[in-house]
């Protein structure tokens, strides 16, 4: 017969129903039989009975009886979420992480690989994080995303509650992100603000357009740009910042004012007469080069991703010094 377990309600799962948290830790177990469980006694809190509505509090004791049930009495009980899973998820994972504490991962994503799933899509960030669940039953959570031909800086939740806190610090715009971006030609002024309205093309690509104010589903959207370094008037690399967080912001802002960033398979209309620069490979270049912004228990989460080898391979070919880039000031939002 499998043994009575007690586990403790974790910080932050404060407030959360008793009949959900069951659902999280033990999901192999039905729902009408936890209800079960619950009415006749055998799950106590603190070694007291609870309704199935409960709302739990950090640091109580949740008594957990045999979860089987099945047919014959059989008292078998379903394991607990717990540990990597035995794929090459957690690995791979593994293997691009930056930074890691209990409530955040930070990995560099690369160039290619989509944060989330969608139309033909079977390998995605999102899907890979059940690999990372840990002992208490939570998954990884996305707080922010990055376009899959964008590598750098991809800030993960490892709980709930730091989820909610980093989800905000996003939402109030107290997070400083910095990218990194090849361009073709040279921007003038060297230091500037593109402040657009942007919305949906028409069609079945997505892909974002400057419209008017005041058009259909159209949302502002402002950038901040700085020119680090040059290749002659052909090729400059940009430090950017998105004060906003839109849909292909830098991409098509970086096209709006006529540089777009080089290898975009979307925004990057070269004339005829403008030759791809030998050595540069035809990928976006467009890597999110640091994060700064608050950290869930405090102080301050500063993270930096090392450009990827496309990148990395114009920069040594251009001649570009990448501690350059670390000084590139970009001013205040407005």
């Amino acid at each position: 017969m499998a043994a009575i377990e007690t586990v403790t309600v974790a910080p932050d799962e404060a407030g959360m129903r008793l009949d959900r948290w069951f659902r999280e830790h033990y999901p192999a177990v039905s729902f009408g039989h936890v209800q079960k469980l619950i009415r006749s006694g055998q799950v106590r809190v603190d070694g007291g009975r609870v309704k199935t509505n409960a709302r739990l509090e950090p640091g109580q004791a949740v008594r957990v009886p045999p979860l089987g049930g099945g047919p014959g009495g059989e008292d078998k009980a379903p394991p607990r979420l717990g540990g990597p899973k035995p794929t090459g998820d957690a690995e791979f994972l593994r293997s691009i992480l930056l930074y890691e504490d209990n409530e955040v991962f930070v990995f560099n994503k690369p160039q290619g690989l989509a944060v989330q799933g969608g139309s033909g899509l079977t390998r995605h960030v999102d899907g890979m994080l059940d690999a990372l669940t840990d002992r208490r039953g939570q998954k990884p959570r996305l707080v922010h995303r990055l376009d899959r031909d964008t590598s750098g800086v991809l800030v993960v939740a490892r709980t709930r509650l730091a989820a909610q806190q980093l989800a905000e610090a996003f939402r109030q715009r107290s997070t400083r992100k910095v990218y990194w971006a090849l361009v073709r030609g040279v921007p003038r002024p060297k230091q500037g603000r593109i402040s657009t309205w942007l919305g949906k093309e028409g069609g079945p690509e997505e892909k974002m357009q400057v419209v008017r104010h005041g058009a259909e589903n159209a949302t502002h959207a402002v950038s901040l740009y700085s020119v680090v370094e040059t290749a002659g008037q052909k090729l400059a690399w940009l430090s950017m910042r998105p004060v906003t967080g839109r849909t292909h912001q830098l991409r098509v802002h970086a096209a709006h004012i006529g540089h777009p960033i080089i290898g975009d398979p979307k925004y990057f209309e070269a004339e005829s007469s403008w030759d791809f620069p030998g050595g540069i490979q035809n990928k976006l270049h467009l890597h999110a080069r640091r994060i700064v912004m608050p950290h869930p228990k405090g102080g301050t989460l500063d993270v930096t991703a090392p450009l990827p080898p496309h990148m990395q391979q114009s920069w040594n070919l251009l001649g570009f010094d990448a501690s350059l880039g670390e000084q590139a000031d970009l001013g205040e939002e407005e």
